[in-house]
């Protein structure tokens, strides 16, 4: 096994495992004290101080082989090579010094045209045990064939030096786009380790034509694909988990000439306040053996308590995508004849559904408003409206607008109907209105995703000029028209223009002259 990482710069000095089994990673989670051993099976581990992304303290080198394919600026901000090397020989000299080292194997991309292979490597058993599961695991003659095309190095007892190492902080998240290669240290987030490879594909898809979303995917009996776009918390997980329909998967999917694949093997639900009622599949993954459960509450007799959020609002769940009874065994189906974009409207303002042109699909896109939901990232404790681009700004390593291009002509080439769903406020913004009720949002999307709002009378928005139905069978008509779910209709009015302006003021700062002019006309009037 020696020689498995002396490729990598490594030289372990103890045990290597390869690839072992989900009993082998509890036992050894379990006896280091890495987490506890919940009712119905799942490992529950605590994250520490960080229970979300740390997306300040992630860095793309700047190195000549992508340097000027990027989008530099706020989200993909640069680090020079040779503060990369230094952590990296950092991190390799730590991984080298430990008495047992994991090593999981595994692909990104479901669809064999676009997929890599991938390799972990971590001291963690609780963090190998969450690659097993988050990447689609290849079959033994794979395995035997297997070469990484992509390496995670991962140290969360790792700590950086600022001063010498040019980072922010002493936790980092540095991707070097060409080698393909990521050092995480400082953080026991495991999140860090599926979205670091999701900005890896994220670079490499658009150079072989495919477009990558940051989305929930599931197919129903007729073959018809439905993709949901949204940043966490905004219902991609739930509203894709329909029982009458196959699951792709619920996060990170490519969009390619075969259709659409989704790039991970397992979902990262999250869980706080689940139902049973609700969301019963993912309700059920929460007591099963092979779950991790991340920063959830346990009592005294091993039972969870999913409604407890003195950890944090960010509690998670970590399950293989074949766990689900209605998983696609394939993970991957045909073209999308529906693209909805979900937002969380802290706001108030927008309908619980409108339907997009083309050019209005780009413009939403690129505008990506929404609001952060308390736990999601680091400092975020009440929702946030925010505008993130492409539903997944911290995840786009390109620049915006070519993502929003290639949305364009995939709806061009394919004829996807875009509706835009609001999973947000209603009645007034936060703190005075209520979250639109999930009954209501399955009701508008199951009608949608089977045509039947095709044909039905549309209102066009007098603000933002998006067609809103005026009735939908099964779901109440006031809630259809937000300006009378208000108490005070002209406190609506002044809202509605004030969300208006922040759209406006939004696209011209960012996207100004790098857009066609049909698709900057189709904001807010």
């Amino acid at each position: 096994m020696a020689t498995l990482l002396e490729r990598h710069g490594i030289e372990p000095s103890g045990e290597v495992l390869r690839n072992p089994t989900t009993a082998q990673l509890y036992t050894d989670a379990l006896r280091r004290g890495d987490g506890q051993l919940a009712e119905g099976g799942p490992l529950v581990v605590d994250t520490g101080r960080f229970t979300g992304r740390s997306p300040l303290d992630k860095f793309i080198v700047r190195e000549s082989g992508s340097e000027d394919r990027i989008g530099w600026g706020e989200v993909n901000r640069p680090i020079e090579e040779t503060g990369f090397d230094e952590l990296r020989a950092k991190v390799a000299e730590y991984l080298s010094a430990q008495p047992r080292l994991y090593v999981v194997d595994a692909f990104a991309g479901a669809d064999p045209a676009h997929r890599i292979g991938v390799r972990i490597v971590t001291a963690s058993p609780y963090h190998a045990l969450f690659a097993k599961t988050m990447f689609i695991r290849p079959t033994a003659e794979e395995l035997d064939a297997h070469e990484p095309q992509a390496l995670v190095l991962h140290a969360p007892d790792v700590e950086a030096d600022p001063d010498s190492d040019g980072t922010r902080t002493g936790t980092f998240v540095l991707v070097h786009p060409t080698q393909a290669e990521v050092l995480i240290g400082g953080t026991f987030y495991a999140g860090e380790i599926k979205k670091s490879i999701f900005g890896l594909m994220n670079d490499r898809l658009p150079l072989e034509g495919v477009f990558p979303m940051h989305c929930s995917a599931n197919v129903g009996a007729d073959g018809d694909v439905a993709v949901f776009f949204g940043l966490s918390g905004t219902g991609k997980t739930t509203l894709s988990a329909d029982p009458s329909r196959l699951l792709i998967g619920d996060d990170e999917h490519g969009w390619g000439t075969n259709g659409v694949f989704n790039i991970e093997g397992g979902c990262y639900a999250k869980v706080i306040r689940l139902s049973a009622e609700a969301e019963p599949d993912i309700f059920r993954m929460t007591h099963t053996f092979g779950t991790i459960l991340e920063n959830v509450t346990v009592d005294e007799r091993g039972v969870v308590d999913l409604d407890d959020d003195s950890k944090t609002e960010n509690t998670r769940a970590a399950y293989e995508l074949e766990q689900i009874s209605n998983a696609h065994p394939d993970k991957m189906a045909g073209h999308p004849r529906n693209v909805v974009f979900l937002t969380a409207d802290a706001f108030g303002i927008l309908p619980p559904i409108a339907r997009l042109t083309s050019e209005q699909a780009q413009y939403w896109f690129l505008s990506g408003f929404t609001a952060k939901l308390a736990g999601t990232e680091i400092g975020v404790t009440e929702p946030q409206p925010t505008f993130s681009t492409c539903f997944g700004a911290p995840f786009m390593p390109q620049p915006p607008q070519l993502y929003a291009q290639m949305l364009g002509d995939k709806l061009a080439e394919h004829g996807a109907t875009v509706w835009l769903v609001n999973t947000g406020w209603t009645g007034g913004p936060f703190g005075q209105g209520h979250r639109m009720p999930i009954k209501a949002t399955r009701a508008l999307l199951e009608t949608a995703l089977s045509g039947g709002l095709d044909e039905a009378e549309m209102r066009v928005d007098p603000v933002f000029g998006i067609e809103v139905p005026t009735m939908v069978s099964g779901v109440d008509p006031a809630l259809l028209d937000p300006r009378g779910t208000w108490g005070d209709p002209t406190a609506y009015d002044a809202k509605a223009q004030e969300l208006a302006a922040m759209f406006r003021a939004n696209f011209e700062k960012r996207f100004a002259g790098h857009v066609t002019a049909a698709v900057a006309a189709a904001g807010p009037r």
